[in-house]
């Protein structure tokens, strides 16, 4: 994507150091509630003209999808490798930051004084976690909520799985049905996904000024200091992220596809730096669906169908962030995970991440179901609270990322890319 003679990632990039210079200066000066009142509202704005097109950009596009393939089981095919191919890299991503924080160990040497000062700083938070643990609904509830009672109402509510659901019934009736009754229908919504992108054009103008203005105010708000406490372990979350996305995407896209790596990043790189500021793996969905389909040459069939579902059940960044949390707060409290706690691990990080909200911050609700699940007490999460912002933007990063991985494999599996960035180097 280029917007005049510089590349938009260029834009973005200098506005998100920019930005990051502004925050340090606040922090340091002391002028942090002028960025915060002033500055951080313009990043706001941002954020909501983005969130402002999901819904109608993953109907539409849904429904264009799945409207357009041949048959019923040409989803069932597409469906079973999405599925798959994001249970298996969750379930690798967990191992992964397990491993590292076994090796590691970052909750060693923590000063008692430390701990018990992180602790106090966020209670409010985790009584905030505590409530929602205990309104969680059971396995069977949440299954049974995909199905939406009032399908109006889930769009204006957003809930995304129920979209989904929604979306994926209403494109495959006009697939079944004869064109002549559902082409007019068709066309419709092929219209309206051609307005949303146009209006993701437009809103991403703004991109370099909204990315600007949220690293301000995230870096005026925490600053650094809580990294030098917390360092050790925000460089094992930091590293175990870095180690899956430069080794298992590009040996998924490598060997599950005729993708050159570096074709991929480079296409992807606006998408990862909104993910990076944002922190929202839902408001960067439009961005992404624009460089997957549109850059990239991922038919809008498949990648209409793999983004929106990776955005709302594929959290491979958040996945290895509770392997390491679970095994960081279990040290600090002087407890040695079994085999069998960190296999549980595995198993109900993987479980709690469909489903999880891909807004920032969604991933702390997630790793107190993880720590209940073995008997770590929750208010353990108050010992990370201080990083978890700056660790959400690098783990929403990984979490598109897979999204993509996954549509590129996908499409090369149904020998299906168009003639975007990875067409031409089939």
């Amino acid at each position: 994507m280029t917007y005049g003679k510089m590349q938009l990632y260029t834009k973005i990039l200098i506005g998100m150091l920019a930005g990051v210079v502004l925050g340090l200066a606040a922090h340091h000066w002391g002028f942090s509630a002028f960025v915060l009142t002033y500055v951080k509202p313009v990043g706001t704005l941002f954020i909501r003209l983005i969130s402002m097109i999901v819904v109608p950009l993953v109907f539409a596009s849904l429904v264009v999808g799945t409207a357009s393939l041949d048959n019923v089981r040409e989803l069932g095919r597409i469906g079973t490798r999405t599925l798959v191919f994001y249970l298996c890299t969750t379930v690798i991503a967990i191992s992964g930051g397990l491993l590292l924080a076994n090796l590691l160990r970052p909750g060693q040497g923590l000063n008692l004084a430390i701990k018990a000062q992180l602790l106090q700083q966020s209670e409010d938070q985790v009584k905030t976690y505590e409530e929602t643990l205990a309104d969680k609904p059971t396995v069977i509830d949440v299954l049974l909520d995909i199905v939406p009672r009032n399908p109006i109402r889930a769009l204006v509510d957003g809930n995304m799985l129920q979209v989904i659901f929604f979306a994926l019934m209403f494109g495959i009736c006009l697939a079944l049905m004869p064109e002549a009754e559902a082409g007019t229908v068709k066309g419709f919504f092929e219209g309206v996904n051609a307005v949303m992108i146009q209006i993701v054009h437009l809103v991403m103008r703004m991109a370099p000024y909204g990315v600007f203005a949220l690293m301000a105010a995230v870096i005026a708000d925490f600053g650094v200091g809580i990294l030098l406490v917390l360092f050790k372990y925000a460089m094992v979350v930091i590293v175990g992220l870095c180690l899956h996305m430069v080794v298992v995407y590009p040996l998924a896209i490598r060997l599950l596809s005729r993708v050159r790596v570096p074709a991929f990043f480079t296409g992807m790189r606006p998408a990862q730096l909104i993910a990076f500021s944002s922190g929202s793996s839902s408001a960067t969905l439009p961005v992404t669906l624009e460089c997957v389909c549109e850059t990239l040459g991922v038919p809008l069939k498949i990648g209409g169908f793999v983004l929106p579902l990776g955005a709302t059940i594929n959290m491979d960044g958040t996945a290895l962030f509770q392997g390491v949390s679970a095994v960081f707060i279990a040290q600090v409290y002087g407890l040695d995970l079994s085999l069998v706690q960190q296999v549980t691990v595995v198993l109900t990080a993987t479980l709690a991440s469909i489903g999880t909200s891909g807004t920032p911050g969604a991933g702390m609700v997630t790793l107190a179901i993880v720590l209940r699940s073995i008997g770590i007490p929750v208010e353990g999460i108050g010992l990370i609270f201080g990083v978890e912002r700056l660790l959400d933007m690098c783990r929403t990063v990984v979490n598109i990322t897979g999204d993509a991985c996954c549509a590129v494999v996908v499409a090369n599996r149904e020998i299906e890319l168009g003639t975007g960035l990875l067409g031409k180097d089939l």
